[in-house]
């Protein structure tokens, strides 16, 4: 570690982690209820279970994003953090709103909108944070080096603060609403995000390759034009039932088809990266999850998004487990192990250790993403069966997931080996750390003390 005002990143890090179990664990909760209902139903009821998973899955992932910034501005803009301070201040608004809005949920009181439950003073809080943070780094950048890296990165973050006050908009005209609300939970996941997602994994690449930065830049550019081109346009496969004029079911199928493509380059720039580099990094676990990350977004965002996207087919699956299949998959290849990806590499410096655990770890990558496979494929079965129950046959809702319930149970062991593989991975990465690094191999700018 280069930068002390890097050791910021560990403290966004741990508090990502400590949401992840959360999310993990309140994911099986609400996968128990599926294969049992009166599972709980007194105590906290599903919607309840859902919006905990749900939201505490977006908060850490932006935790995470915020973290990784916090780590990679200082070396690519070769210059410390402009405010350690407001970037505590940052951290200690994002976590005291996001317990004031658990706690919340918990006793029903919620904003009702999907994604955006939040009280209104929670979503201020997180304004309020939103700036301090984009004035922390952007400063930070201008004031320093600027590069391709940081660039996309600071685009995609200022994305995701100006999409977000869509969020406070909710007008009494359903249709209207709804298409608001997708600018946020669309528009961020499939567009500023995926600018957010590349950056890191050119920073991760670049530094577990070795392969020469402009080579890198040139591929991050060409992602970034694709990703934005097939998703902001993209958003209107959500238009096609609500409302909306008919012209969308055009324009969303032909750009949502389009969306296939920044996934797949990924794949190809990762891959082409590191075997150009031919560099034995030590960090293989870092590496696992990096190569993993566009492999399994190319999937779950790329692959399970096509296949239901085109609107004569998206009319009998939409709202189906196929639905419930592609945003589990896509949320974990895209953002879950980029997250995971960029903690494994920088916790061994944050730490100033040696890399360490790694077999843990990488028995926590197979774990974890075998379950998320297997996760898939079953809410993809019972998604096609559902289709075709419901929709085409015209059964009953109810009797339709009484049909279901295998399935469901499936999903509900594939949920147990995800918490446990969770579980493995924060011991792997907080757990014993014996190999320190030697004196004289630390940065002369690297004199704080180990965390």
């Amino acid at each position: 570690m280069r930068y002390p005002t890097q050791k910021i990143a560990y403290w966004y890090f741990t508090a990502a982690m400590l949401l992840f179990a959360l999310q993990v664990v309140f994911g099986l909760l609400a996968g128990t209820v599926y294969a049992v209902p009166n599972f709980l139903a007194e105590i906290l009821p599903f919607n309840i279970l859902r919006m905990i998973h749900t939201n505490a899955l977006i908060v850490w992932l932006l935790l995470g994003f915020f973290g990784s910034a916090y780590y990679l501005i200082p070396e690519e803009a070769e210059r410390d953090i402009e405010s350690p301070l407001l970037a505590y201040v940052q951290l200690a608004i994002l976590m005291v709103g996001a317990v004031a809005a658990v706690v919340g949920y918990a006793f029903g009181i919620h904003g009702g909108r999907e994604f955006l439950e939040q009280p209104t003073w929670v979503k201020v809080g997180i304004v309020v944070a939103a700036l301090i943070f984009l004035y922390n780094v952007s400063m930070t950048v201008l004031r320093g080096r600027r590069t391709a890296v940081t660039n996309v990165l600071l685009l995609g973050l200022w994305g995701v603060a100006l999409f977000f006050l869509f969020a406070f908009y909710n007008p009494t005209n359903l249709a209207l609403d709804k298409m608001y609300w997708w600018y946020v939970v669309h528009i961020w996941v499939e567009g500023v995000w995926e600018l957010v997602m590349a950056a890191i994994l050119a920073f991760v690449v670049i530094k577990l390759s070795g392969v020469d930065r402009e080579v890198v830049e040139k591929w991050l550019y060409a992602i970034v034009g694709l990703a934005l081109f097939s998703g902001l346009l993209g958003t209107g496969h959500h238009y096609y039932w609500i409302g909306a004029p008919g012209y969308w079911q055009w324009v969303g199928s032909i750009f949502s088809a389009l969306e296939v493509f920044p996934f797949f380059a990924m794949i190809i720039f990762a891959f082409t990266m590191v075997w150009k580099g031919r560099r034995d990094h030590p960090n293989k676990a870092a590496l696992l999850w990096t190569l993993g990350t566009p492999v399994m977004a190319f999937f779950g965002a790329g692959v399970w998004g096509f296949m239901h996207t085109l609107a004569p087919v998206n009319f009998y699956s939409h709202g189906t487990q196929i639905t419930a299949a592609h945003g589990h998959l896509a949320f974990f290849g895209a953002y879950v192990m980029l997250i995971l990806a960029i903690i494994t590499y920088a916790m061994p410096h944050l730490r100033r250790s040696q890399p360490y655990n790694q077999v843990l770890n990488m028995w926590s990558f197979w774990i974890m993403t075998s379950a998320m496979a297997f996760m898939t494929f079953t809410l993809t079965f019972a998604g096609v069966v559902q289709t075709h129950l419901q929709r085409v046959l015209g059964m009953f809702y109810m009797e339709v997931q009484e049909q279901l319930v295998i399935f469901y149970w499936m999903r509900l062991g594939s949920g147990a080996f995800v918490v446990l593989s969770a579980l493995l991975f924060l011991y792997s990465i907080y757990g014993p750390a014996r190999q320190q690094v030697p004196r004289h191999m630390r940065s002369a700018a690297d004199t704080t003390p180990a965390q």
